[in-house]
């Protein structure tokens, strides 16, 4: 677990998650709105690079600062904001968890160590270092997701492609 500054003095906590066997009960917690403590889970196989997740994290903290969220809540946001999409339930399909999602990305705004800790007690499966994302993405179903062709990648980054297609989404 990792915390990173993000905007205002607000921070977000990072924690990264392999071999998850109860994806469906977090699932349904967090559809039924019973998820304590509330936190965003990501399909990390889609996540590249901590640096697209501060990003979709400012962009929420700044919604919520509008009060003008899309979503029902700041942590919903977060996965809204990151995959780039103007649908909600697509976007909540694609970049949040699945039924048999055993790789996930889990943050909490503004988390205290106890709070990351409950979360740990929630999620089924082995934490592992952030360093990993990179070697465990999944390139092409990023690639395919974002729209982001190969010559883009000659004069950036993966990261880079992403934040800049979270970032313009709402300009398109």
């Amino acid at each position: 677990m990792k915390s990173f500054p993000v905007a205002g003095g607000r921070s977000v906590s990072l924690a990264l998650y392999s071999d998850v066997s109860n994806s469906r009960e977090l699932l349904d917690l967090m559809q039924s709105g019973k998820l304590e403590p509330e936190v965003a889970f990501l399909n990390a196989s889609l996540v590249p690079d901590v640096f697209p997740v501060l990003a979709a994290a400012h962009k929420a903290l700044l919604s919520k600062a509008r009060e003008s969220l899309t979503t029902r809540t700041l942590h919903s946001e977060l996965v809204y904001n990151y995959s780039g999409s103007k649908h909600i339930t697509e976007s909540l399909k694609r970049c949040g968890i699945s039924d048999d999602t055993m790789y996930i990305l889990a943050a909490r705004f503004d988390a205290s160590d106890e709070e990351m800790k409950a979360v740990g007690k929630l999620i089924s499966g082995a934490e592992i270092d952030l360093g990993e994302l990179e070697s465990r993405a999944n390139q092409p179903q990023i690639l395919k997701h974002y729209k982001i062709p190969a010559q883009e990648l000659l004069i950036s980054t993966l990261p880079d492609a992403i934040v800049c297609r979270i970032a313009a989404r709402d300009a398109l």
